[in-house]
């Protein structure tokens, strides 16, 4: 499958492109980036250098792609962090085209907004954007807990709440909404969970919890998930897969003592998850 896949890049380390091209390669699928920024690394630094690009250049590549009467080849549309309404813009109507070329594809959105401990890091502009703009068109959302709470107004919590601020994600318009980072109150210490939910029921998977942080990792999470979920038809399956590798990936990163993921080292794990965590139907 062919992914359009809009999203920063930074040439050292790990995130936006630079942390879904090589997994979903690894798998065998063509991955054309389109890029939002063009950093030397990611802003977790608290410094960096490069471009962040302007939304009519980004604009201009997928216009570019379009040109060469290729969008109807795609089959899934990925995007991540979403710096301002210009870059919105763009992701929408690149979806737009896509689907006008081939109906069959689907957009994939992560809503990068924050997580449980940091909490909100990024404009007070931008959740509204998502929530009403971007969420709308998606097919497929991957929002950590909070970022789910975020979007639907909600503060999920157990699994009953969960899945109940999941469907009113899903009657926004997305089908398919991934929740990563889930932490229940009942959970077993030392672990975190994964929920995935769509027309077909709900399923859950509990990995160790692993105590660092990995920028990047959401972004392998979404990635991996839709490709697994685009080429199997089955949340479930795609859940365990993307469980499995993405758990591998991070517990390579912690033992490297590295802050980058070790994402080329542990290629193994996205070409043969070793699938080593049951998948829990819940609903």
């Amino acid at each position: 499958m062919k992914f359009l896949s809009i999203q920063s890049s930074v040439a050292y380390g790990h995130v936006g492109n630079s942390a879904a091209m090589f997994p979903l390669q690894r798998l065998g699928h063509e991955v054309w980036p389109v890029f939002t920024v063009v950093f030397s690394n990611h802003t977790g630094y608290g410094a960096w250098r490069g471009p962040m690009l302007d939304p009519d250049d980004v604009r201009g590549i997928v216009t570019g792609i379009e040109e060469r009467g290729a969008l109807g080849e795609v089959g899934a549309v990925l995007s991540g962090y979403l710096g301002g309404e210009g870059i919105v813009d763009v992701v929408v109507d690149a979806v737009q085209r896509v689907k006008a070329a081939n109906p069959a594809a689907t957009y994939t959105c992560d809503p990068v907004m924050g997580n449980a401990k940091s909490g909100c890091f990024v404009a007070d502009s931008i959740p509204p954007l998502i929530r009403e703009r971007v969420i709308p068109v998606a097919d497929i959302i991957t929002p950590n807990q909070f970022e789910l709470g975020f979007l639907t107004r909600t503060e999920p919590g157990s699994l009953e709440s969960t899945l109940a601020s999941v469907d009113i994600a899903r009657d926004m318009g997305p089908r398919t909404v991934l929740v990563t980072s889930v932490e229940r109150p009942d959970r077993p210490e030392g672990t975190i969970e994964m929920l995935a939910v769509d027309d077909e029921g709900a399923w859950i998977v509990q990995t160790p919890y692993l105590p660092f942080k990995a920028n990047g990792s959401g972004d392998v999470t979404s990635a991996l998930f839709t490709a697994h979920y685009r080429t199997s038809g089955s949340a479930a399956q795609a859940l365990a897969a993307t469980a499995s590798s993405v758990f591998d990936l991070l517990t390579n990163t912690l033992d490297s003592g590295e802050r980058e993921l070790q994402l080329v080292e542990s290629q193994e794990a996205y070409a043969h998850p070793r699938m080593q965590f049951e998948v829990h139907q819940v609903r």
